[in-house]
């Protein structure tokens, strides 16, 4: 048994740290980093258990560069939509992979607080029964998985609930109220259940951890990056300034313009994500907090 966890940034580090607890594991990223057990990607590759960590816009050029299919266990721990082309995770691995390789990890996880192994509950959703309860596994104590089969209703909760964490800290850094946010986040977790349910997704996947239990601690923490991000923009800062602030990604950015590509195309009611994205391409704050508010059905 071997495992290897590819990137190795912030959550990708706290995966390994967990997983390295009860389990031989590996690390390995484009730039080499001074971690013990971190391998060539070659090496990685050999290992018959992944774990990709990566950005989920640079997800597609990583496979295309370096992948080769042995059979190995893929699990998805990276959250967001590919802006270019719109397409879901599962859909840029199942390029490579069978089904029967693949699962994705969601749930409401800091990576702080990973590393520093306080307790938190993580979903494994994915085609194989057997494959997730393999990877389940390998987690230490503290982190308590469960198992589902609902790939495509986990990667959607992973992936608006960064957008939605982006428009919460807008709210925070308006100071609009305690009332506002949670009027947000609410009316946030029906608009991704919706979009979700486009896509034939679970309704119990948009209450439990994937959809609600994310989403209430991403839109709620400046340990969110993508929380940070909507705050600062509330301080009048740019977004180029933002990003080299925060010097880490923040995938609510580009998911969001895939989010509204996929609502216009499918016809999807997204009012929360469509006034989000005016924002980030500089419209007036005030005026789409106003325009969002006037929405009949916000």
């Amino acid at each position: 048994m071997s495992i290897a966890v590819i990137g190795a940034g912030k959550w990708g580090s706290a995966l390994y740290h967990a997983l390295s607890i009860n389990n031989k594991c590996y690390i390995t990223s484009l730039t080499f980093r001074n971690i013990p057990n971190f391998v060539s990607i070659k090496e990685a590759l050999k290992c018959e258990y992944l774990i990709f960590a990566l950005s989920a816009q640079g997800i597609s050029s990583w496979l295309k560069d370096n992948f080769i299919n042995e059979g190995q266990k893929i699990l998805i721990a990276s959250k967001g939509i590919e802006s270019s082309t719109c397409k879901f995770l599962d859909d840029i691995f199942l390029e490579f992979v069978s089904k029967d390789q693949l699962c994705v990890l969601s749930g409401p996880s800091f990576a702080t607080e990973v590393m520093q192994k306080l307790p938190c509950a993580l979903m494994i959703n994915g085609y194989n029964e057997i494959i997730c309860k393999e990877f389940a596994q390998f987690f230490p104590n503290f982190i308590k998985t469960y198992i589902d089969n609902d790939v495509k209703g986990a990667e959607i909760c992973g992936a608006y609930k960064n957008v939605l964490a982006i428009a919460s800290g807008i709210c925070d850094g308006l100071k609009l109220g305690n009332n506002a946010r949670a009027s947000l986040i609410a009316r946030g977790l029906i608009e991704m259940h919706r979009f979700g349910k486009f896509f034939e997704a679970k309704e119990e996947t948009f209450l439990g951890l994937s959809g609600a239990g994310d989403l209430f601690l991403t839109a709620s923490s400046s340990l969110s990056r993508n929380y940070r991000v909507g705050f600062m923009l509330a301080q009048n800062k740019s977004l180029k300034d933002i990003q080299i602030e925060l010097k880490e990604v923040a995938e609510g950015i580009a998911t969001s313009y895939a989010i509204k590509k996929i609502a216009q195309k499918k016809e999807i009611y997204t009012p929360i994500v469509n006034e989000l994205v005016n924002i980030l391409e500089g419209n007036k704050l005030n005026e789409s907090v106003q325009n969002l508010l006037k929405q009949n059905n916000f």
